[in-house]
C-alpha cells in the first residue's frame, strides 16, 4: 500500500528538519563489487583493503549520495548538496582510513548496518568529531538501494572529555609525585556509625568511647583505603601498594589508637580538617614520627566517602630535639 501524498510530505519535512544530520543514500554499486570480490576469492575484507588503499578509494566510488538535509548543509559549511557531493574528498579524509574499513567489514559480515565514533571535515578544513549511525532501510536489503546515515557531531563533547582526561592526568601526577605522604580513605561507613550512635540520642561522645572502646576499635577497622602514592611507600618502605595494605596493622599501632580516638572526637564535633603529631612505624619496624593533615573533600561532606590525609616525616626534627 501506498503512502498518502500527506504522509510522503510529512516524512519529507520530519528529514529536511531533523537536528542531526541526515544522508539517504544508494550502496547498490558497492554491494554490487563486493559479489565480484567474493567471486574472485576475497575472503578477508580487511585484509584485501589494507592491502591496496586503492581499493577503499573503488568503494567510496560506489557510494551515491542522493539527498541530504538541512542539518548536513550547516555541519559541513556547504551551500548546496552539489556542492558537498563534489568536496566529499575534503570531508572523508586522513585519519578515516581504519574506521572506514571496519565500517564496510560490518556490511561485508551481513550486517544491515553499523555505528562508529570517527573523523570528518567541514568544507572549510574543520576537524569534526562525529558519531555516525547507518542502516539499510527496510526492503533495500537486498540490494542496499537506500541506506540512512545519521550523523550527530559531538566535536563539543569530543573536546570537553579530553580536557577533563588531561585534568585527571594532571591531578593523579600530582598526586603520584607529592613530595608528601598522601592517602586517599573512604571514611563512609565510619560516618554511617557516628549517625547510629546519634540516633541512640547519645551526645558525650568522648564519655561513649571511654565506656566503648570497641568502637574506636571498629572505626579503624572500617577505614577503607583508596589510593596511596609513591611517597607513601618509600616512607613505609613497603615494596608495593598490596604489601603496605596487607600490613596496615603494623603501620599504625601502639598509642596511634589514641591519636585516632582524638581524631573521632573532632569529627564527631564537626571539625572536618585536623591537624596533629602522631608516631607511625615503617614494616621494617623503625619508628616514623609525622605531621598529619586530614581533610574530608569538597563534595564528601555528608558522607565522607573520600577523605585525603597527608603525612609529612618529621623523624628527623623529632630526632633532633630529643638530642638537644
Amino acid at each position: 500500500m501506498r503512502e498518502s501524498a500527506p504522509m510522503v510530505d510529512l516524512y519529507a519535512d520530519m528529514f529536511e528538519l531533523a537536528p542531526v544530520s541526515l544522508w539517504l543514500e544508494d550502496y547498490s554499486a558497492l554491494k554490487s563489487l563486493f559479489e565480484r570480490w567474493r567471486a574472485e576469492g576475497v575472503r578477508d575484507l580487511r585484509a584485501h583493503l589494507r592491502g591496496d588503499r586503492a581499493r577503499i578509494a573503488e568503494c567510496s566510488r560506489c557510494l551515491q549520495v542522493l539527498r541530504v538535509n538541512r542539518r548536513t548543509l550547516q555541519l559541513y559549511g556547504a551551500q548546496s548538496q552539489d556542492e558537498l557531493v563534489a568536496n566529499l574528498h575534503e570531508v572523508f579524509r586522513d585519519d578515516m582510513f581504519e574506521q572506514l574499513v571496519e565500517e564496510l567489514n560490518a556490511l561485508w559480515s551481513g550486517r544491515l548496518g553499523f555505528s562508529s565514533q570517527t573523523v570528518n571535515y567541514s568544507l572549510s578544513g574543520k576537524r569534526l568529531a562525529i558519531l555516525l549511525n547507518a542502516t539499510v532501510l527496510p526492503g533495500h536489503d537486498h540490494d542496499w538501494s537506500r541506506v540512512l546515515l545519521a550523523i550527530e557531531d559531538i566535536t563539543e563533547r569530543s573536546r570537553a572529555e579530553r580536557a577533563l582526561r588531561a585534568s585527571e592526568q594532571y591531578a593523579k601526577g600530582l598526586f603520584e609525585h607529592s613530595p608528601v605522604s598522601l592517602w586517599v580513605e573512604d571514611f563512609s561507613t565510619i560516618k554511617h556509625l557516628f549517625d547510629e550512635v546519634r540516633a541512640r540520642g547519645i551526645d558525650d561522645f568522648r564519655t561513649f568511647i571511654d565506656v566503648h572502646p570497641e568502637f574506636v576499635t571498629r572505626c579503624m577497622q572500617e577505614i577503607r583505603v583508596i589510593d596511596v602514592n609513591r611517597q607513601t611507600l618509600t616512607m613505609f618502605r613497603a615494596p608495593d601498594k598490596s604489601t603496605l595494605l596487607g600490613a596496615l596493622e603494623r603501620v599504625f599501632r601502639d598509642d596511634m589508637r589514641a591519636h585516632f580516638a582524638e581524631q573521632l572526637v573532632d569529627l564527631w564535633h564537626g571539625k572536618l580538617f585536623q591537624q596533629r603529631e602522631v608516631l607511625n612505624y615503617a614494616l621494617d619496624g623503625e619508628p616514623v614520627h609525622v605531621y598529619l593533615q586530614f581533610s574530608v573533600l569538597p563534595g564528601c561532606e555528608q558522607r565522607w566517602e573520600q577523605v585525603l590525609v597527608s603525612l609529612t616525616d618529621i623523624t628527623a626534627r623529632k630526632k633532633a630535639e630529643a638530642y638537644l
